[in-house]
């Protein structure tokens, strides 16, 4: 890697940012020398933990010694913070949704660009094994030319914390888990969207949404459907995705699932009638024995460099940046489309040709 230690200060040391607090401690190139939070007691927390505590915003862009600033506050305010810190001459990593509008995103790229300083935003869930194991059975055709993708995060705890029950702070679940779901799904299919349609839940009462469903159809053919709940006492599978050969699953977090593959070279027999309410069916019997095989998901490795080495090879000009700014801004558009959708009830269609290049600096 780089024989530099760079500097680094947390704005925002709630969960997240004392998260990455802890994640980098044992990092050889990145060092946390302090934190800013506009609370007392995650100053005194920072303190606790043996990092200095800075009394305002000014008071880190201002110190030289800061080589970059990690945004970790609530979403409405990460575009302030993070032009000040690039006409500052600081790299700034940003948590997720980068903002809540991407005109706000825009005028960040145009402050990285004009200052000649990295932005990166901390998709990280691009680096789950779930996703990976999926990737890796779409990239490779494991279950033939996949056609359809169905990816959920459910639970029953209802929207976590406080301010992301509130629209100002751009709180809500298409914002918070929405935002790594349509990532995943856009860095794995390589291929312009045809049309959007979503439904957003508010079954809790908050004023953002609890929930969603989004259906997306691409110009390759693949459709998906992207689902987050947070009132599902009983969960779907995390992945159930659907090629021309066969089915694959992943049930939950921890990898549990399986591939069911077709014996295409096998002489079977023709499936055997089942009953099936009131009435008989052979089109939704189970197949034959020899008509498919169960078998493992594949085992993945890690093939890209971690998100913090990678941060640190962009910054030395050594590699390309692995979340690029313009696919984060293609995410937010999308987001904002499902709004739309939502409010209007209505299919978008030619998702990628409305917004392609008009806006993209």
């Amino acid at each position: 890697m780089t024989n530099r230690t760079y500097h680094l200060v947390i704005v925002g040391y709630g969960g997240m940012g004392s998260y990455h607090a802890k994640l980098l401690e044992d990092n050889q190139n990145i060092d946390v020398i302090g934190t800013f939070d506009i609370l007392e007691e995650r100053r005194e927390a920072s303190l606790a933990d043996g990092y200095k505590a800075y009394e305002s915003l000014s008071a880190v862009l201002s110190d030289s010694a800061v080589d970059f600033v990690l945004i970790s506050t609530p979403n409405d305010v990460h575009k302030e913070i993070a032009v000040a810190a690039l006409n500052a001459k600081k790299h700034v990593i940003c948590e997720k949704p980068v903002t809540i509008y991407s005109e706000e995103l825009l005028e960040i790229m145009e402050a990285a660009k004009r200052n000649d300083r990295a932005f990166i935003v901390h998709q990280n869930r691009r680096w789950d094994e779930d996703f990976l194991t999926i990737k890796k059975v779409y990239d490779e055709k494991l279950i033939g030319d996949v056609f359809h993708m169905e990816s959920r995060v459910q639970g029953a705890n209802g929207i976590p914390g406080d301010w992301r029950h509130l629209k100002v702070y751009g709180g809500g679940m298409l914002l918070d888990w929405g935002v790594h779901l349509l990532d995943q799904l856009l860095y794995m299919v390589d291929s312009k969207i045809a049309s959007v349609y979503a439904n957003l839940s508010y079954i809790l009462g908050d004023e953002v949404d609890d929930g969603f469903q989004v259906f997306i159809m691409f110009e390759n053919g693949v459709t998906s459907l992207v689902e987050v709940g947070t009132t599902n006492f009983i969960q779907m599978p995390r992945w159930y995705v659907k090629g021309t050969k066969g089915t694959a699953v992943i049930n939950d977090w921890d990898i549990n699932g399986k591939m069911v593959i077709q014996n295409l070279a096998e002489a079977v027999e023709a499936p055997k009638p089942i009953k099936a309410g009131q009435g008989l069916t052979k089109t939704m019997a189970p197949p034959s024995e020899k008509a498919v095989r169960s078998t493992d998901l594949p085992k993945v490795e890690q093939a890209m460099e971690s998100f913090y080495d990678n941060v640190i090879s962009v910054v030395e000009g050594k590699a390309e940046p692995i979340i690029k700014n313009e696919e984060v801004l293609r995410v937010l558009r999308l987001m904002e489309t499902i709004f739309i959708s939502a409010e209007t009830n209505e299919i978008i269609k030619d998702f990628d040709y409305v917004n392609s290049e008009s806006n993209i600096k």
